[in-house]
């Protein structure tokens, strides 16, 4: 195996490790600020939670494992767009429970689900499975940053 192969694998499960300890450190939903929040609507009940980020967490570190390993451009693409998402997303995280600023938190998660458009056409560019794969990814970003902006509309005073 080539050498920059292995430097992409390494730096795609760095940026994937960054995420998986950055989102414990900073998600606090038990905590008395977040259950005396007004939920929107839409928020799905607790156990989707359980069970979507494992499979994100899973599929980014599988998907960009494949594209580093077969891909020559995209994996510049693939790794820049997931490390971008990634401040995006661990930005989200501070900005809404250290901080308490839902509606900065909203833009922050903006940011990621843009950032990660790009990484959703590399993964399609490699094969339909891991374009289709990486797509709950995105679906979800776009429903936290909506989450987000409903947490700031209805909440106000936080």
């Amino acid at each position: 195996m080539r050498v920059s192969k292995v430097l992409f694998v390494t730096a795609n499960l760095v940026v994937l490790a960054v995420y998986v300890v950055g989102s414990g450190l900073w998600v606090r939903s038990g905590d008395a600020w977040y259950r005396g929040l007004e939920r929107p609507s839409w928020q799905p009940p607790d156990v989707v939670f359980g069970l979507i980020w494992p499979y994100n967490f899973a599929m980014l570190g599988v998907v960009g494992t494949l594209i580093a390993l077969n891909l020559t451009t995209g994996r510049f693409v693939w790794i820049g767009s997931f490390a971008l998402s990634v401040v995006g997303a661990l930005a989200w995280a501070y900005l809404f429970y250290v901080q308490q600023t839902p509606a900065a938190s909203a833009w922050a998660l903006a940011f990621a689900a843009l950032c990660t458009v790009p990484m959703v056409i590399v993964a399609f560019r490699y094969n339909l499975v891991a374009g289709v794969a990486m797509l709950p990814y995105l679906v979800w970003l776009c429903l936290a940053t909506s989450l987000a902006a409903g947490y700031a509309a209805l909440n106000p005073q936080a």
